[in-house]
């Protein structure tokens, strides 16, 4: 067995632990206080934190994150002053960086799998490269020690299924339902399905995301799976102007739920 990346050695620590894993997002740069919410998130009893590198073309991203990424852009919000506010965050948990192949590659693969291991990140979600288009960015990322994270959603057929776990790294991130992410009123049965094709192909540690919007529909998620991804309800909350303390309240309620089963 290849060596593990430093996200999927803690995250397996942890699911291997009996608990289920609590990803919750922040946008980088969504207001000047926007680190403290990772140490918030944190304490609250995140497992992770998935980091949004805002982009201007969004594409995978639903209404909320695409305001949350438009205003932390227009607050001044760049790939290099995210990855330098990291460098001195006290995050507590690995973290996850979600951007687009478009930042990475005019950064320059080698350059920003460097200068995100500098900025403490530990994984990283490039949404739009398809696995097939990953092996440009792939060697840097195993150069730099970060785990490359794939997405599997409810159309990924079960041959390709096997294919794209076994490349995943850190853990497999299952989507809930087709179309961008944002909030729903009820989970969309195909992540439960989807939950079960994943936790038969790959010990990988697998995590659900897309339209978690509330801690029982989290709960729900994670019965079949190891744990979810929340961003939309979080963000919506965060552009509504709450703080990192009132943040890590919502998150601690997540939490509670994911513990209680």
């Amino acid at each position: 067995m290849a060596e593990l990346t430093r996200l999927e050695a803690h995250l397996r620590t942890v699911r291997d632990g009996g608990r289920k894993l609590l990803v919750p997002y922040i946008t980088g740069g969504l207001g000047d206080d926007w680190t403290e919410v990772l140490r918030a998130f944190a304490d609250a009893g995140a497992d992770a934190i998935e980091v949004g590198i805002p982009f201007s073309d969004p594409v995978m991203d639903g209404p909320t994150i695409q305001e949350a990424s438009e205003v932390a852009l227009a607050q001044g919000a760049n790939l290099g002053a995210i990855l330098t506010a990291l460098r001195d965050a006290d995050a507590g948990v690995p973290l996850v960086a979600m951007t687009y192949a478009n930042l990475a590659f005019h950064a320059g693969y080698q350059r920003f799998a460097s200068e995100a291991v500098a900025a403490q990140i530990a994984g990283v979600i490039l949404p739009d490269v398809p696995m097939e288009e990953v092996g440009e960015w792939e060697p840097h990322a195993k150069a730099a020690g970060l785990a490359t994270v794939l997405l599997a959603s409810p159309l990924t057929p079960d041959d390709r299924l096997g294919v794209l776990c076994e490349r995943s790294e850190g853990f497999v991130y299952g989507v809930n339902l087709l179309g961008v992410t944002g909030e729903r009123a009820e989970l969309a049965s195909s992540s439960t399905v989807l939950a079960k094709r994943l936790k038969a192909t790959t010990d990988l540690p697998v995590v659900m995301g897309f339209g978690i919007a509330t801690p029982d529909q989290a709960a729900a998620a994670a019965a079949q799976s190891d744990g979810v991804v929340v961003a939309s309800a979080l963000m919506r909350e965060r552009l509504d102007g709450a703080s990192p303390e009132q943040l890590g309240d919502r998150v601690a309620r997540f939490r509670a739920a994911l513990d209680a089963g």
